[in-house]
């Protein structure tokens, strides 16, 4: 039987293995879920909602469990892993509060003794394939709105950080939720082919890699069923002239380097006006060399290791290739003495002097690496911020909000942010365009990507 094995960036050792899923056990796991489905379907959505509110609380109240196991899992410092439970906490209580209105039926005037209307349905059983560098806010998008709807879940964790399932599972159970509703697979790549392939499915919420999203839309294919993928992203920002510079270089610095830039929405490309170019980029560096690069189980460090030794490699051969072409690396490296090669630990980097041929302005990196371009208006930010094949999220910084809005609307983009960036907010639809992905979760429009209507037509006599 083979099993998956979680190596701990931290000190690259053997963290834990588990036996994969064989067809046995798939064939388990599915029947129970459509069992469970079918009864909890026929619940009152205020009764789900009010067992699902319990199940958040259950997550809620081990957060320090939850947090040592993502720190241990992928390397988040420990001062930072306990907000992502917040952040589950938030999406997950915003998803339920607006249940009722996103699966209202809507109600059609009777018109010639006809009683029309449009009600949503659950598709059934979902699977959730969640990554590993925000294990609980990715998972949550899918998985308390789709439970919400009178669907069951079946949770498919990234081999990096399978212990959050296992406990986000267990804590859903405790809750009091029906037996075979919510449960985990660990599982190989051709497994999970398959698993897509039979009818046990009805929709998929991937978020991963573009290779990741293209192979759901190669099983999926024939099956017609609902999918929604959130895949790459290179995101960039613009600081305008009238930008509160101080304001923009630390919120920046923030959101390329949290979690060791191993955000989907986080900041890897940033266009300065040329007005500012030169103190922006000195105010970022100056601020990139606070950062405390170490072992993330120390409380007083706030810049962990990457997720593994293969993403640290890509990581270096990207900022190598990088500066082969031309970039400067801005950043000291001698501040940062855990950063070797050979290791999970990478020191941030800015680069300056880049051009839109290099990987660093024209790929996802995944790591603590932003590049820094100077531009003379904004026509030429637009359109450098749209030279790319992602499209998350942009931001503008700026003080004027009709401006921002003006150039929102010509960013190719899921989400336009001015003066903020590397943030979800659960009542906006969460989604992007062009290699990004398709498909929408958060807010009322993620309700309708995990339902289906169904309209009545009924005649009076």
């Amino acid at each position: 039987m083979s099993e998956l094995i979680t190596i701990s960036p931290i000190d690259g050792q053997e963290l834990l293995r588990r036996p994969h899923a064989t067809a046995a056990d798939l064939e388990r796991i599915t029947l129970a879920a459509r069992r469970a489905q079918r009864d909890w379907a026929q619940q009152p959505l205020s009764a789900r909602v009010a067992l699902l509110e319990k199940a958040i609380d259950q997550v809620v109240a081990r957060t320090e469990t939850f947090a040592l196991s993502i720190t241990e899992q992928m390397g988040r410092p420990i001062s930072q892993s306990p907000g992502e439970l917040r952040g589950f906490a938030e999406r997950g209580r915003y998803m339920l509060s607006i249940a009722e209105e996103a699966l209202a039926p809507l109600g059609l005037p009777v018109r010639d003794n006809l009683h029309r209307s449009i009600e949503r349905e659950p598709v059934g059983v979902v699977l959730t394939i969640a990554p590993w560098n925000y294990p609980l806010l990715t998972a949550v998008n899918s998985i308390v709105p789709a439970l919400a709807a009178g669907n069951a879940v079946i949770l498919k964790h990234s081999d990096q950080t399978p212990l959050c399932a296992e406990q986000m599972v267990q804590a859903f159970a405790d809750a009091g939720l029906p037996a075979g509703l919510f449960q985990y697979v660990h599982a190989t790549h051709d497994t999970i082919r398959a698993l897509i392939q039979s009818p046990a499915v009805d929709y998929v919420a991937f978020t991963g890699s573009v290779r990741g999203g293209a192979a759901v839309e190669e099983a999926a294919a024939g099956r017609f069923i609902g999918r929604g993928l959130e895949l790459g992203g290179n995101d960039p920002a613009y600081v305008r002239e009238d930008a509160d510079l101080d304001q923009a270089v630390e919120t920046l610095v923030d959101g390329a380097f949290f979690n060791s830039g191993q955000s989907c929405c986080g900041i890897q490309r940033i266009y300065v006006h040329q007005s500012h170019y030169r103190t922006f980029v000195d105010r970022a560096v100056a601020l990139a060399e606070q950062y405390r690069l170490g072992n993330p189980l120390d409380p007083n460090i706030n810049l962990g290791p990457v997720v593994r030794l293969k993403a640290a490699e890509e990581i270096r051969a990207t900022l190598t290739r990088s500066i082969g072409m031309g970039a400067r690396d801005c950043v000291d490296p001698g501040r940062f003495p855990m950063a070797l090669p050979g290791s999970t630990y990478l020191a941030p980097s800015i680069l300056t002097q880049v051009s839109h041929e290099m990987p660093v302005m024209n790929e996802e990196c995944f790591g603590p690496v932003v590049g820094i371009m100077p531009v003379a208006s904004d026509e030429q930010a637009v359109a450098l911020m749209n030279d790319c094949r992602y499209g998350l999220t942009a931001a503008i910084f700026t003080r004027d909000m009709d401006a921002a809005r003006h150039l929102g609307q010509q960013l190719e983009t899921g989400t336009v942010f001015m003066n903020r960036c590397d943030y979800l907010d659960p009542a906006l639809a969460w989604t992007g365009v062009k290699h990004t992905g398709h498909g929408i979760s958060l807010s009322i429009y993620g309700y309708h990507m995990l339902t289906r209507v169904k309209s009545y037509h009924l005649r009076a006599l």
